[in-house]
């Protein structure tokens, strides 16, 4: 079933869980979300990036997901992620998404406020949930690069009060992509004083698991992930229980798609039917998405 982001997340907050937010670029990695949604009973948000838009094209991805989250029983919504085109945002909120992501972070504060006062505006008449960002999530992934600075917990009060936004995207000390700083950990300290000053419900990007399996697997069929190193769970399970609501995955599902597919075409190298290999690699990714529905602990709260 279609619902707002709003009304998961604010369950959400009152339960004490995180619910997963999983990039989709397809119908396979769009399955795999849904699917174990559905085997786990999760609330689960699907999105879709400004470049997986560019990739397959707006009109196409959300009827794909209306479909497929329409016929599903667990509570999904439909949202545009890292939106930095003001006008694919607006045309996301006019064609079907429940909510939308506005990040004006690499813009100075004031202007910050304004566009995202602006996106706020043309959401609200739709009853359409909006996400924004404060301080920078470094690193790379897609067309997002840039060097992290932590979330200002005043600056938090005044932008949530002035922008009147459902919920916000804090930097924390996490980066995007798999390929973090040695070292790399989650500023609780910050989260623990933004949480206090903060009512509406908190979400985390950048803060991908890279678990140790799926590196090893990658490695051993040739795949070049060098020193990638992901964040680690019980830093995730301390964030969800400082007020953490939302968790954005990627990364993580990508690598589990791509090995999959590698180990298929090596495994199988007579097959000339995409089909197999793309179902193979669906499964593999529903597989990463339920060990997220289970650390984010939202497992049974469809």
């Amino acid at each position: 079933m279609i619902i707002t982001a709003k009304t998961i997340l604010n369950k959400a907050q009152k339960g004490k869980y995180a619910v997963g937010a999983f990039n989709i670029y397809n119908i396979e990695t769009l399955h795999a979300a849904i699917d174990a949604a559905e085997n786990l009973q999760s609330p689960i948000i699907i999105q879709t990036s400004e470049s997986a838009i560019a990739y397959a094209g707006l009109e196409i991805l959300i009827d794909m997901m209306r479909i497929a989250a329409r016929e599903s029983k667990v509570p999904i919504a439909i949202h545009v992620d890292h939106g930095r085109d003001m006008k694919l945002i607006k045309k996301a909120i006019s064609i079907g998404y429940t909510s939308v992501m506005i990040d004006a972070s690499h813009h100075p504060f004031e202007e910050n406020i304004k566009l995202t006062k602006e996106i706020v505006k043309a959401a609200k008449k739709r009853n359409i949930t909006v996400e924004s960002e404060l301080g920078i999530i470094g690193g790379k992934e897609d067309d997002l690069e840039g060097t992290s600075w932590c979330t200002d917990p005043k600056q938090a009060v005044k932008f949530v009060r002035q922008t009147g936004i459902d919920s916000l995207a804090v930097a924390i000390g996490t980066s995007h992509g798999a390929y973090k700083v040695k070292g790399d950990r989650l500023r609780l300290d910050i989260l623990k004083e933004i949480r206090k000053r903060v009512s509406i419900p908190l979400v985390l990007h950048g803060a991908s698991l890279v678990p140790k399996h799926a590196l090893t697997k990658a490695r051993s069929l040739g795949m070049q992930v060098g020193k990638a190193q992901g964040i680690p769970k019980s830093q995730i399970k301390k964030a969800i229980n400082l007020g953490i609501c939302k968790i954005n995955v990627d990364t993580d599902l990508r690598l589990a798609f791509s090995t999959a597919l590698r180990e298929y075409t090596q495994k199988h190298p007579e097959s000339i039917n995409p089909r197999d290999a793309l179902s193979y690699a669906q499964k593999a990714t529903q597989r990463s998405v339920e060990e997220h529905l289970r650390l984010f602990g939202s497992v049974g709260k469809a």
